[in-house]
Parts: C-alpha cells; structure tokens; sequence
C-alpha cells in the first residue's frame, strides 16, 4: 500500500471513530469517557489531515488556500494507481 493510502486509511479511520462516538452521544450525552476520546481522536486527527494536504493536496474546501482547484491533477477514484 502506498504511503499516501496508509495516511488516508489513518485518517478515515480517526473520522469514523469520532463519528461513532459522536452517535453514541446521543444515548449517553454525560459520558465524559467518551468526550475524552473524542477529543484524542480529534488531536490525533488534525496532524494526519494537515500532514495528507501538505504533500498530496486538499482534503477539506477550507483548506484550499490557491485559485484553482487541486483535485482535477489527481488520479479519478476509479483510476487504479496501480495500472496507471
């Protein structure tokens, strides 16, 4: 797996934690447990996402400092790097 796949995969997996601590929030709104672990997922997180934008490119529209888009020079999700 390719060093650009190993950081989105950290980063998705960091975003689908939150999510889902988020969700359980919802039935458990006091659990300081779980605020806590957001909250290292979400310290945790940032550095990944500010890490995958400095050498590939945007993640997030804020973070799209230039007056183009970046998006059109990467390979399209149904190119397959690995054929390319």
């Amino acid at each position: 797996m390719a060093e650009r796949e190993i950081l989105l995969k950290k980063i998705s997996t960091y975003q689908f934690s939150i999510l889902d601590l988020q969700i359980f929030l919802d039935t458990h709104p006091y659990d300081q447990q779980v605020l806590s672990q957001i909250k290292e997922c979400k310290e945790k997180l940032l550095p990944l996402i500010e890490e995958y934008e400095e050498k590939y490119g945007p993640l997030r529209k804020e973070a799209n400092t230039a007056n183009k888009w970046q998006w059109v020079k990467n390979p399209w999700p149904w190119d397959n790097e690995e054929d390319l």
